[in-house]
């Protein structure tokens, strides 16, 4: 009990330290892109789009490094699953969402077409190159409908910028600290994961699934929690799609990079997690294209639905 006590104690820590990492890291990367004039658009479409996904993009990316497949491919979809069916849950449950079909629709679509995509391509038993690049090319559309809506905004307002452009030590810092905690943080969920995974005498994917992905989803989380008590769905709603298109479309072609072959895709994961993650993405997405509303009764058919999932990855 001792070793599994020390073990979820370095997990927590490891959770803390990349998403505290990353949101120095963002801060300072931000700061970096507008020092070098890089319009405020760009900025907050591409390194902000991307910020609450850095905790999974990390896990996922060590875990493919070590050689742990399972673990990284687990991290990605267990996210996602985690993502839509509890955070996108407790935000149909806490709030009032209402999503104009006119302003959400590419997003819906491009989440969609990521999880059936990732589904499809993995039916051989493999993400292969083609599957990879398929995946990659919803990423690019993604980032590029992101910088033309941004555009279309206009210029945040560039005032703090000025005036932050006189603190080049502080974000330094931060750039660095919060590099290096992204580093050995994800370094430590993955190794106190699959430590956990073998005291416990489950697969490294379980873990991966259940406290890795909602571990690594805990930004979602805060930034759907604010949502509610600031009642702004818009945020919370566009926060957890964009999250979860780059989850999917993004971090597991980058996990194949990194090991340097196909991501080889196990029974398991092909038969429950990749099923599930669909099945949670259309009950999530199509009652909201349909209705431009999602009801509570929406929030507690995805929350059943992830209890049941729970239940047979654990059981």
């Amino acid at each position: 009990m001792e070793v599994i006590a020390i073990n979820l104690l370095v997990f927590a820590i490891g959770a803390l330290m990349i998403i505290k990492g990353g949101d120095w890291f963002v801060d300072a990367a931000s700061w970096i892109a507008g020092a070098l004039r890089i319009p405020t658009f760009i900025i907050g479409a591409t390194i902000v789009s991307i910020a609450t996904t850095l905790p999974e993009m990390l896990v996922s990316l060590m875990a493919a490094a070590d050689g742990k497949v399972d673990m990284a491919i687990g991290n990605a979809v267990g996210s996602v699953t985690a993502n839509t069916a509890l955070i996108m849950a407790v935000a149909m449950l806490g709030m009032k969402i209402v999503c104009p079909r006119k302003g959400y629709w590419k997003q819906f679509a491009l989440f969609i077409a990521a999880a059936a995509s990732l589904y499809v391509f993995s039916l051989p038993g493999e993400l292969n190159f083609i599957g990879c690049a398929v995946m990659a090319l919803i990423f690019v559309v993604f980032l590029v409908q992101n910088v033309r809506a941004a555009k279309a905004q206009g210029e945040a307002d560039v005032s703090q910028r000025a005036e932050d452009m006189g603190k080049p030590g502080k974000y330094i810092a931060l750039f660095v600290v919060g590099a290096v905690g992204l580093a050995v943080g994800s370094q430590l969920l993955v190794r106190s994961g699959s430590t956990l995974a073998t005291l416990f005498g489950v697969p490294e994917r379980v873990i991966a699934v259940t406290l890795v992905a909602v571990g690594t989803s805990l930004p979602e989380l805060v930034t759907t929690i604010t949502a509610i008590l600031k009642k702004q769905s818009s945020l919370s709603v566009g926060n957890i799609l964009g999250a979860n298109i780059i989850d999917l479309s993004l971090i597991l072609p980058l996990s194949a990079l990194v090991s340097g072959k196909a991501l080889p895709v196990a029974g398991s994961i092909l038969t429950l997690d990749l099923p599930f993650c669909l099945g949670v993405t259309l009950l999530a997405s199509v009652p909201i294209l349909l209705r431009e509303k999602a009801p509570k009764v929406q929030g507690a058919a995805l929350l059943a639905a992830y209890a049941v999932y729970l239940w047979l990855v654990i059981f």
